[in-house]
């Protein structure tokens, strides 16, 4: 649970588990599934006025650009704690940037704001906050991940 911080809006936590499950089990089939159901999700408890259908348009697009993303860094660099956070940072700002868009262009955006006012007092702390987030989380789950059999068998 995620309080408003802005008319309506609040940071989207859900994209740092969209993000770690792109991270962990890197497919386009596993990409467009996690989208959709994310984006379901988003829609079901968005508070955001018009943000049902501007989550429907953001997440699937977002999912793919952190995927591409990921595998051109994967191949450079291989996958580290750092880079999952950059990547986490990346995919929040475009999120962000795309949701706004669409709601602009779908219902218009409350309080009369523009894409760059909200991207700045909604977008830029959640891209904060879901970096830390990541930064915590995703050496973690690499961890258990050594520990258990769990991606060789989703894999």
């Amino acid at each position: 649970m995620v309080p408003p911080i802005l008319f309506g809006m609040k940071p989207d936590m859900m994209l740092t588990m969209m993000f770690l499950a792109i991270l962990l089990f890197p497919s386009v089939k596993n990409v467009g599934l996690v989208a959709l159901t994310t984006a379901a999700i988003s829609a079901l408890t968005t508070s955001f006025p018009g943000g049902q259908i501007a989550n429907l348009v953001d997440k699937p697009i977002t999912a793919f650009v952190f995927f591409a993303l990921f595998m051109l860094v994967k191949k450079a660099t291989g996958i580290k704690t750092p880079v999952a956070a950059a990547l986490t940072a990346v995919g929040t700002l475009v999120s962000g940037t795309v949701f706004l868009s669409a709601a602009a262009l779908i219902v218009g955006l409350p309080g009369g704001n523009s894409v760059m006012a909200l991207v700045a007092a909604v977008v830029l702390p959640a891209t904060v906050v879901n970096t830390i987030v990541m930064v915590v989380i995703y050496p973690i789950v690499q961890s258990v991940l050594k520990r258990t059999s769990i991606k060789a068998k989703l894999s």
